[in-house]
């Protein structure tokens, strides 16, 4: 009988001891950083073309200017002024619309010295604006003032 249990004894294996869980942080870390640098970058890939422009009353003779919103009560233009206002892709300039491309056209029939007011509308996004002051410059013209149209 005791050549059994002995037998028995030796083949019996130590208990285990429970294993704790252990959360590796390394992986977590790894994620928060990853996060973090996307965000960053996709905060910086707004596309800002798109975006609509806001700005206070113009002062130069539109409706809602400093003459009241009432279009009878605006301001003149003083001499020498040119008003473009500038809409969602185009351009509105003595009541006929242009398109973005004709800028240099339009620049290049303006008088020595005239200084060009953007009135920009609702719909003017930063693209536009961005266009026509640029397309400007190339044409010779620096004296360009920027305001926002009440409507």
């Amino acid at each position: 009988m005791t050549l059994v249990s002995a037998s028995v004894r030796a083949i019996e294996l130590p208990r285990r001891r429970p294993n704790r869980m252990r959360v590796p942080l390394t992986s977590l870390a790894d994620t928060m950083f990853q996060l973090l640098i996307f965000f960053m970058l996709a905060s910086n890939l707004t596309p800002y073309s798109n975006l609509l422009l806001q700005g206070g009353p113009s002062d130069v003779g539109t409706p809602g200017g400093a003459g009241g919103n009432d279009p009878g009560t605006s301001a003149a233009t003083p001499p020498g002024t040119i008003l473009w206002t500038v809409e969602a892709d185009g351009l509105l300039v003595g009541g006929q619309r242009f398109a973005l491309d004709d800028i240099a056209d339009l620049a290049a029939t303006l008088p020595e010295g005239a200084q060009v007011v953007l009135v920009l509308r609702d719909q003017a996004r930063v693209r536009d604006v961005a266009t026509v002051l640029e397309r400007l410059t190339g044409s010779g013209i620096s004296a360009v003032r920027i305001a926002a149209s009440g409507t």
